[in-house]
């Protein structure tokens, strides 16, 4: 009978251990998969034209060390861009995290687990926002860490708060879908701030045309004639 035990306990054993080898080599794949590829920058190779276009025009020795400077000036520009691409998947991620912070309150509050919970709203949702959720949904249900898990999202604008949200309840206990509610409210405020902020700020810019056109219309009109006939009485 012990030795009937001792060998059920070796084969649960082995069996955990296979276990655990298969999700931790599948979490290992879906951080590998799930990390960007790095697109061949073509920054440098402009940085460099640009230093020895200058230095080719130039034709002087000191038009080296002038177009290394042009060379560093163009690529911190360029490093300062954003592809189009890019800053279009970043807009539409943080333009979807307020509903995304919704359905997860509501899926959790029907009684869903976090990982499920977050799959069936990155299903939902799709686009930049729904493959990040879908790597947290993946990474949860393989045992990773909760903040390595929802670090996924870490690079979206906002998201932060989300990403403590949920790290801060897996280690408390507390309600994560009260703090969603509350952070898709505030997020929606801050929208709503930003976008009069952008409406006092365009018509400021508007009214600026208007005043450089109507100020020399009023200097040649107004100001031009009482300076022309106060000069004729004096002259």
């Amino acid at each position: 009978m012990t030795v009937l035990l001792v060998a059920a306990g070796a084969v649960v054993a082995v069996s955990m251990l296979r276990r655990r080898r298969v999700s931790g080599h599948r979490l290992a794949r879906l951080r590998h998969t799930a990390a960007p590829r790095r697109a061949r920058d073509p920054r440098l190779l402009l940085a460099a034209a640009s230093a020895l276009a200058v230095a080719g025009v130039i034709g002087q020795w000191w038009g080296v060390p002038i177009g290394g400077v042009v060379g560093i000036a163009v690529d911190r520009f360029l490093r300062r861009r954003q592809p189009a691409a890019v800053r279009a998947a970043r807009l539409r991620a943080t333009a979807d995290l307020p509903l995304c912070a919704d359905l997860l309150a509501a899926a959790l509050r029907a009684g869903a687990p976090v990982d499920r919970a977050a799959g069936a709203v990155a299903d939902a949702l799709d686009g930049p926002l729904g493959q990040r959720l879908a790597c947290t949904a993946r990474s949860l249900r393989l045992g990773a860490d909760p903040p390595e898990a929802w670090a996924h999202l870490s690079d979206v604008d906002g998201a932060q708060r989300l990403v403590a949200a949920a790290i801060r309840s897996s280690a408390s206990g507390g309600a994560l879908a009260g703090a969603l509610v509350r952070l898709a409210d505030d997020l929606r405020a801050d929208r709503a701030i930003a976008a009069e902020s952008a409406a006092r700020r365009a018509g400021v810019l508007i009214v600026l045309p208007l005043g450089l056109c109507f100020l020399p219309a009023f200097v040649l009109a107004g100001l031009v004639p009482v300076v022309v006939a106060v000069l004729g009485d004096v002259l």
